[in-house]
């Protein structure tokens, strides 16, 4: 009985047909739409590093904490931790699609800061990273060389000065992470009884390495308080 009444009267139906087209064409340029549509849920990551701490002491000294403060924090799904043997703690925080990933951003380094009085001074001085980025991987390749002319320690610091950031600046990249890195480093055996026969200990030597592991301005040569006509002998050295 409902379409013979449109049948009966097509002027009616003709201009019931009109004014459907009619707001359907001015609704169109108000709708979202996108081939790839948003909605996927909005991560947050944090990571912290707690160098020479075994996975035991990451998850007790730096996961918990952070956990405990973040937990609750608004428009939070839910969030997944991992704390590894080489000092590294991981923690991606999961929102709603609809929550704005740089507020969400925003109230976990908040909550993060809470919890930094609490974390090992190592923790702190290296600070704890907040970056918006998925947990699952896009892309990875490796960098190797076909002669053997160049190692893993000299590749890896390539990549770190050369690639990364370079990767990073491009848009829609969250974060880049070299896998196994290897920097160039040293490592001191501390002789106990040399020390005692100094009065020194081993925060004494942490401290005077610190100490001088500086980088500090040159300066200007000629500034004042030095006289006018001061002469100068200075050293160059050029790499060959």
């Amino acid at each position: 009985m409902f379409v013979d009444f449109f049948i009966k009267r097509p002027v009616f139906t003709t201009v019931c047909s009109l004014i459907i087209l009619l707001v359907g064409a001015i609704c169109i340029p108000t709708l979202a739409i996108a081939q790839y549509p948003d909605i996927s849920p909005k991560q947050v990551s944090v990571s912290a590093n707690y160098n020479g701490a075994d996975a035991e002491t990451v998850e007790k000294e730096v996961t918990t904490l952070l956990e405990r403060e973040i937990n609750g924090v608004e428009g939070m799904r839910y969030m997944t931790s991992t704390s590894s043997n080489d000092g590294n703690s991981t923690i991606t925080v999961t929102f709603d699609s609809a929550r704005d990933q740089d507020i969400a951003a925003v109230d976990v380094q908040n909550r993060v800061s809470l919890a930094e009085p609490r974390l090992p001074e190592t923790v702190r001085q290296i600070g704890v990273n907040i970056s918006k980025e998925s947990s699952s991987i896009l892309l990875g390749f490796g960098l190797y060389t076909e002669n053997g002319e160049y190692n893993n320690v000299f590749l890896s610091n390539y990549a770190d000065l050369y690639i990364v950031d370079a990767l990073k600046r491009v848009n829609g990249v969250g974060n880049v992470r070299i896998f196994g890195e290897r920097t160039y480093a040293m490592r001191l055996w501390l002789d106990p009884n040399r020390l005692a026969s100094r009065s020194l200990t081993a925060e004494d030597v942490v401290d005077a390495l610190r100490e001088q592991n500086l980088q500090v301005g040159v300066g200007h040569i000629g500034q004042p308080p030095t006289l006018d006509d001061q002469q100068y002998q200075i050293d160059l050295r050029a790499a060959s």
